[in-house]
């Protein structure tokens, strides 16, 4: 090939370049310039929570609360990583906040739904689930196809509406017949967050 490209080459050379320098530019401003302060360690612990290792997320998650004390999503993130590391009390100190800085916010409910169910306080997790429900309906629909598909989930998980109800007829058997807890099948819920 000769040294002279021709005009069509070398408009889309630089077009090429442009487009490299641009993008970098807005990873830029989109990583460090355009977050708040404690966004990317709370990026980090979502990381590390995707990839299973819960116990570094939870540090990280603490490091933006460190940061910033109202960032909601860091409270969500340290309650579910709290969970996953069966530390309920942590998880629920973490979702009271949540609940406290977003009250209308029916996820956080569900999620404080959880911790009680986890935590053997059924009754407690059955009135945060109806709560959830009320304010968020779109609760009852559980993880979304997409990201089913990216956490490669091949079943549709059960939802919160799906244990409400579940809970709800496991109440009206006689006490000595409930199953509410199978510690395997527990223990192989997946973690999701929202």
């Amino acid at each position: 090939m000769s040294q002279d490209q021709g005009p069509v080459y070398k408009f889309l050379k630089w077009v090429a370049i442009g487009c490299g320098v641009l993008w970098i530019g807005f990873e830029f401003y989109r990583h460090f310039a355009g977050m708040a302060p404690g966004d990317v360690s709370f990026v980090d612990g979502n990381n590390l929570f995707k990839d299973g290792r819960y116990e570094q997320a939870a540090i990280y998650y603490q490091d933006t609360l460190d940061k910033n004390p109202n960032h909601n999503s860091a409270l969500r993130g340290l309650a579910n990583s709290n969970i996953q590391l069966k530390r309920y009390d942590a998880a629920l100190n973490a979702i009271e906040r949540a609940i406290q800085l977003t009250p209308e916010f029916g996820g956080n409910y569900a999620l404080r739904g959880i911790i009680y169910d986890r935590s053997g306080r059924h009754k407690l997790a059955m009135a945060d689930y109806e709560k959830a429900l009320k304010m968020a309906p779109d609760v009852a629909e559980g993880m979304h196809w997409l990201d089913r598909l990216l956490y490669n989930v091949q079943e549709k998980p059960p939802t919160v509406a799906d244990r409400l109800e579940y809970l709800k007829q496991q109440f009206t058997l006689p006490e000595s017949e409930r199953v509410l807890r199978i510690p395997e099948l527990d223990n192989e819920q997946l973690p999701y967050q929202r």
